[in-house]
């Protein structure tokens, strides 16, 4: 496997490219607003003009792109990637999508004699950077073993999940239980300050002991910091507990605390934070202590 098509240069995805390239992989790459993929052309991808020619004869085609309906285009539409990539293409979504969307592009695939794995990943923009990201892949055990040496070139935590769409139930896990964490660091945050903690000394104390976190580790710093710059986007957690939800409801699982979250995100994205990161959940419990 040498040529990758990678449709999706966006906050993670100019990263992983990069993995890819060092790791001696031939990239082209297709987003919608070129300008924004100039600094990765100049290292060495190839830039195509359309999600067609991305995809056209290439060995691998990887797509991180930002809500299902964006999957499905990309893949299911005109001049999609499923009726442009070549037989024997490995088609890897990692987009954080619906796990029956997931299902369906893996039957599609295998009608043309193509292999699709749904393989979102988990580690915001550090990982993505340091090429550390979790990934949790879905398909069949032989595309998931084909495609392990592009996995090795941008994560570290690589785990088969099992059949199409069990890759992104994995991730919907996963987003349920960052949420209890990165508001239990934002509590702890808010709770700090009215207490007249220096919250610096109180995040380095409580983090060395069980209420430790990945969150707690690497998004309270930028808390601290002021920097509410996406790793992970706002607009996009909202998505992404939609869709727990919606799996969680068809499953029969109550998620109090998950649909309790979502609404403070959503809370956030109607004052216009949308585009802000997953830390900026700090500004909910700030706004409400302006609250007379």
């Amino acid at each position: 496997m040498k040529s990758v098509g990678f449709i999706g240069v966006g906050v993670m995805g100019k990263s992983m490219v990069r993995n890819l390239m060092k790791a001696g992989f031939s990239v082209a790459v297709y987003t919608r607003t070129k300008s924004k993929a100039e600094d990765i052309l100049s290292e060495g991808a190839v830039w195509c003009d359309s999600v067609k020619e991305c995809a056209q004869n290439k060995d691998a085609v990887i797509t991180i792109v930002g809500y299902p309906k964006d999957v499905e285009e990309v893949y299911l539409g005109e001049n999609g990637i499923i009726s442009s990539a070549k037989k024997g293409a490995y088609l890897i979504d990692m987009t954080t999508s619906d796990p029956s969307l997931a299902k369906t592009l893996h039957s599609a695939a295998l009608e043309r004699e193509m292999f699709a794995v749904d393989a979102p990943v988990s580690g915001g923009d550090v990982g993505a950077r340091n090429g550390t990201l979790a990934i949790m892949a879905g398909g069949d055990r032989a595309a998931f073993d084909a495609c392990l040496p592009l996995f090795e070139a941008m994560g570290k935590n690589i785990v088969y999940e099992g059949e199409a769409g069990c890759g992104q139930h994995t991730k919907m896990a996963n987003q349920i239980a960052l949420g209890g964490a990165i508001s239990g660091v934002c509590e702890a945050i808010a709770y700090a300050k009215r207490s007249g903690l220096d919250v610096k000394t109180m995040l380095d104390t409580i983090s060395q002991g069980a209420a430790g976190s990945w969150q707690m580790s690497n998004v309270a710093p930028r808390i601290l910091n002021g920097d509410l710059n996406p790793g992970f986007y706002i607009k996009h957690y909202i998505k992404d507990l939609r869709i727990a939800l919606e799996q969680a409801n068809i499953g029969g699982v109550e998620l109090g605390m998950t649909g309790l979250i979502l609404s403070m995100y959503e809370s956030l994205e109607k004052d216009g934070m949308g585009d802000l990161g997953t830390q900026a959940l700090i500004e909910y419990y700030d706004k409400d202590a302006k609250k007379p």
